[in-house]
C-alpha cells in the first residue's frame, strides 16, 4: 500500500507554511541546528513586490501568508512539527523536517525567471 498523502491532515495553508519553513530551515543563514534536533529559524525572507527568494527558488507572496499567522503556528505546534513562541521564535522539529507536504515542487519555483 502506498504511503498516505498528508497523514497529519494539515489544511492547505498549513501545508504551504510547513513547506516554506522546511525550505527556510535549509538555508545556511536562516536555519540553525539545535542540540535537541530542532532547527531554529532565525530569519524570514523579505518580499520583493509579490514574491521573495529562498536560496535558488522564487516563492509567490500568496503562498507565504501562513509564515506570520499565529493560528497556523499554533496548529503546526499542536501537530508536533514546530516549537514556537509567537511571534518571537520558531523552530522546526525533526518531524517537521521529515514531513512530506508534497508541495515543494509547486511552491518553490526554480529557474527561468527572477
Amino acid at each position: 500500500m502506498p504511503p498516505k498523502t498528508n497523514p497529519a491532515k494539515l489544511n492547505p495553508l498549513q501545508l504551504r507554511t510547513l513547506t516554506l519553513l522546511q525550505a527556510i530551515a535549509r538555508l545556511p543563514d536562516a536555519g540553525v541546528p539545535q542540540p535537541n534536533g530542532d532547527i531554529a529559524i532565525t530569519a524570514f525572507p523579505h518580499a520583493h513586490g509579490d514574491h521573495f527568494h529562498l536560496g535558488d527558488a522564487v516563492v509567490r507572496g500568496a503562498d507565504a501568508t501562513g509564515l506570520e499567522n499565529q493560528v497556523v503556528w499554533s496548529a503546526l505546534s499542536r501537530k508536533g512539527f514546530i516549537r514556537a513562541e509567537w511571534p518571537h521564535q520558531i523552530a522546526l522539529t525533526p518531524e517537521g523536517v521529515a514531513y512530506d507536504t508534497g508541495l515543494a515542487d509547486q511552491i518553490l519555483q526554480r529557474g527561468g525567471g527572477h
